[in-house]
């Protein structure tokens, strides 16, 4: 942006990133699809008129029930596709809050791109600032213990599920985030490192052990993408070889339940 008479202004342009009082956000992409879900009540359809696939509009919602203390979404039996899903009181909220702030959002921006001077180097700081993963599996969870061993700590979360999730990280790690009881971490693991079973009384040294019913199966060319709700809102996604999930015979409904070892799991301070 150049402020010489003469010149060409940038037009300083920026996004919604709404809080709640425990500092979970929700960007305008999420807020767009959660508006499409109320407009239609149907996932087919929302992700129709946002303009992403039904598998993309599934993945963002099971994130944001998984980052959040309460589910946004809900889902109702009966309907093709998706049909009979609905947000939740606290889902509409969010909507409301965040409308009421994009103009004022507007006129801000307005207000401070008349008196900056260097846009560029403040979009490069921001951008660095975000952080994206791979990991399909992302939960935000309260640390309720921490048990310290002779080279590794066992980190407990209470991830708002039916029990608690374990990871198992080094001393060094524990120092370095700063990790501490009560305070909030959010813990990611790979689908491909979770393993599905219909035997929900299995037992094994997997540390991690999640009973629940299948949400949905997408068959890909060699791999099933595999849903599993958890309870509390929460869901665990893994990848399985189409192979494997002919031999399980899974299908939406069934009971099952998704394994994955403590040292699976990384973690991520947001303090």
């Amino acid at each position: 942006m150049a402020n010489q008479k003469g010149s060409t202004r940038g037009k300083l342009k920026g996004d919604i990133f709404l809080l709640t009082d425990s500092q979970r956000s929700f960007a305008s992409t999420q807020i767009e699809l959660l508006k499409a879900v109320s407009d239609c009540g149907s996932i087919s359809q929302a992700a129709k008129q946002v303009g992403i696939s039904y598998k993309t509009a599934w993945d963002r919602i099971d994130a944001m029930n998984n980052m959040s203390s309460q589910p946004l979404v809900i889902r109702s039996a009966g309907g093709a596709q998706g049909g009979g899903t609905a947000l939740t009181k606290l889902g509409q909220r969010i909507i409301e809050g965040f409308q009421s702030l994009q103009n004022e959002h507007q006129t801000f921006l307005d207000q401070l791109g008349d008196k900056l001077h260097s846009l560029n180097d403040i979009a490069n700081f921001v951008r660095s600032e975000n952080m994206k993963t791979s990991a399909r599996n992302q939960f935000r969870g309260t640390i309720t213990r921490i048990t310290t061993g002779a080279v590794n700590t066992e980190i407990q979360l209470d991830i708002g599920a039916d029990q608690h999730l374990i990871a198992i990280i080094t001393q060094d790690s524990v120092t370095t985030l700063g990790l501490k009881e009560h305070e909030e971490v959010i813990a990611l693991i790979n689908a491909s490192s979770v393993i599905m079973s219909t035997d929900i009384n299995i037992v094994t040294s997997a540390r991690n052990k999640f009973i629940g019913k299948v949400l949905r199966v997408v068959q890909g060319a060699v791999n099933a993408d595999i849903t599993l709700d958890i309870g509390g809102g929460k869901s665990v996604c893994a990848i399985i070889t189409n192979t494997s999930a002919a031999d399980l015979g899974l299908k939406e409904g069934d009971m099952a339940c998704v394994l994955f070892k403590a040292p699976s799991v990384m973690l991520l301070s947001v303090t």
